[in-house]
Formats: structure tokens, C-alpha cells, sequence
């Protein structure tokens, strides 16, 4: 295991670069929504947009449209 001080001594953009190596391996795990807990209260909202979400899915947006009105705006 790489001890937390060799870690916070990498430069700025090799540690995006292993968080985002990380993210990425969190994402793909197929177990890593069952160890994430969530509260009462998250999992109802988030039961609630899915089922919003199934009742008008044509409301959603693809995230590259999302994406570039936000960039436009900068």
C-alpha cells in the first residue's frame, strides 16, 4: 500500500490523473453500489427521480448537450 505522504507529494496533475484512475475503477466495479451506503432519505430521492425518469424519460437530456450548454456559458 503507498503511504498517504508519498501520495500528497505527487504533482497536482498526477494526482487528478489517479483520481480519475480511481473513479474509473470504482465505476467499473459491478459490487461498488452495493458498498456505497446511502441514508434513508437518499435512497428515497433517489427512488423517486427513477421513477420520475420512467414515468417521462423524454425530459432527460444527454449529458453532451448538458455539457456544452454549460461550457457555452463560461
Amino acid at each position: 500500500m503507498i503511504a498517504k505522504a508519498d501520495l500528497l507529494k505527487l504533482d497536482v496533475a498526477e494526482r487528478l490523473e489517479l483520481i480519475e484512475e480511481l473513479w474509473d475503477s470504482i465505476a467499473n466495479d459491478p459490487s461498488a453500489a452495493s458498498q456505497i451506503p446511502l441514508t434513508d432519505d437518499e435512497r428515497a430521492l433517489l427512488d423517486e427521480r427513477l421513477r420520475d425518469h420512467r414515468a417521462n424519460p423524454d425530459a432527460a437530456r444527454p449529458w453532451a448537450e448538458v455539457r456544452a450548454e454549460i461550457l457555452n456559458k463560461r
